[in-house]
C-alpha cells in the first residue's frame, strides 16, 4: 500500500466518521428519508456535472452499471437511509461504532460465502472485533439505548458490507465520478418512494440545518464517495475497508466534541478491541 493510498484512506476515514455527527444534527430537524433523498439528488447532480466537465461518459461497462445499482441501493438507500432513521433515537457515536464493524463483516462474508482464505490471525481478529462490538452494545443495551434504532444500524452495516464486496467489480473502465453521481441518484430514487409513502415532508430550515446539510451533501456525499471509489480501484475492496478501523475513534471523538455525547469505560475498551481486531484481519490478508 503506497503513501497516496494511505493518505486517501485517512482522509476518507475522517470524513466518513464526521458524517455521523452532521447526520445527527440533520435528523433532529427534518424527516430522515426525505432529507436523505434530497441530499442524494443534489449530490448526484453535482457529481454528474463534475464528471461531464471532466469529459467522463455515460457509457459505463456492464460491471460498472451493476455496481451503480447495487452500491446505490445498499450504500445509499439501505445503509444511509436506515442510519438516518436510527439516529433520531440513537447517538452518533453508537452508529459510528456499529458501522465500524463493516470491514469485519466484509471479511466474514468473504470467508463464509465467497470462500476467501483467512489465516489464523484473521480468524482471531474477527473474533476480537465482534467481541468488541458485543462489549459496547452489551453495556448500551443495559442502559437506555433504543433497540429498534440499534437493529436499524446493524442492518445498515450489513448492507454496507455487501456494497463493499460488490465494489470488487468496479475496477477498470474509468468514469469514476460518473459512477459516484449515478449511484447517488439510484439511492435518491429508492428513498424518495419510501419517503413519499411513510413521511410527511416538514423540514425546519435554519442555519444549523443548512450548514449540516450542505456539509453532508458535498463532503461525505460527493468527496468521500469519490475518494472511496478511487481507493477501491487502487488497492481493492478488502484493503480499503481496513481504513474503517479508524472510524470508531474518529466517530466517537467528533460526536463527543461537537455534540457532547458521553463515553463510558466499556465504550473505550470496546473501541480498542474492535480496532485491534480489524488490524489483525488486515495483517492476515496481507500474508495471503
Amino acid at each position: 500500500m503506497d503513501i497516496k493510498a494511505i493518505m486517501m484512506g485517512l482522509a476518507f476515514a475522517l470524513i466518513w466518521s464526521s458524517a455521523f455527527t452532521s447526520a445527527r444534527i440533520i435528523v433532529t430537524q427534518a424527516p430522515p428519508l426525505t432529507i436523505s433523498a434530497l441530499r442524494f439528488l443534489l449530490a448526484g447532480l453535482i457529481a454528474i456535472g463534475i464528471a461531464r466537465a471532466m469529459g467522463q461518459s455515460w457509457h459505463l461497462t456492464r460491471t460498472q452499471w451493476r455496481t451503480v445499482v447495487i452500491f446505490g441501493v445498499c450504500q445509499n438507500a439501505v445503509y444511509l437511509g436506515l442510519n438516518f432513521v436510527a439516529m433520531q433515537t440513537v447517538e452518533a457515536s453508537v452508529a459510528a461504532i456499529i458501522a465500524s464493524s463493516m470491514p469485519l463483516l466484509v471479511a466474514l462474508i468473504g470467508w463464509l460465502v465467497l470462500k476467501d482464505r483467512i489465516p489464523g490471525l484473521g480468524v482471531a481478529g474477527l473474533i476480537a472485533g465482534f467481541a468488541g462490538v458485543a462489549l459496547i452494545m452489551g453495556a448500551r443495551v443495559a442502559g437506555d439505548i433504543d433497540l429498534i434504532g440499534l437493529a436499524l444500524c446493524v442492518t445498515g452495516a450489513l448492507a454496507l458490507a455487501i456494497a463493499t464486496l460488490a465494489m470488487r467489480g468496479v475496477a477498470g473502465g474509468g468514469n469514476l465520478m460518473m459512477v459516484v453521481g449515478l449511484q447517488m441518484l439510484v439511492g435518491c430514487a429508492v428513498l424518495a418512494v419510501v419517503a413519499a409513502l411513510f413521511e410527511e415532508m416538514v423540514i425546519n430550515w435554519n442555519l444549523q440545518l443548512g450548514l449540516a446539510f450542505a456539509y453532508t451533501t458535498l463532503v461525505p456525499g460527493v468527496l468521500a464517495t469519490f475518494i472511496w471509489f478511487t481507493l477501491v480501484e487502487r488497492i481493492g475492496a478488502v484493503k480499503s475497508a481496513t481504513f474503517h478501523f479508524l472510524n470508531p475513534f474518529f466517530g466517537v471523538a467528533i460526536a463527543a466534541a461537537l455534540l457532547g455525547e458521553s463515553l463510558g469505560v466499556w465504550d473505550v475498551i470496546g473501541v480498542v478491541v474492535i480496532t485491534l481486531g480489524i488490524l489483525a484481519v488486515q495483517l492476515s490478508k496481507q500474508k495471503v
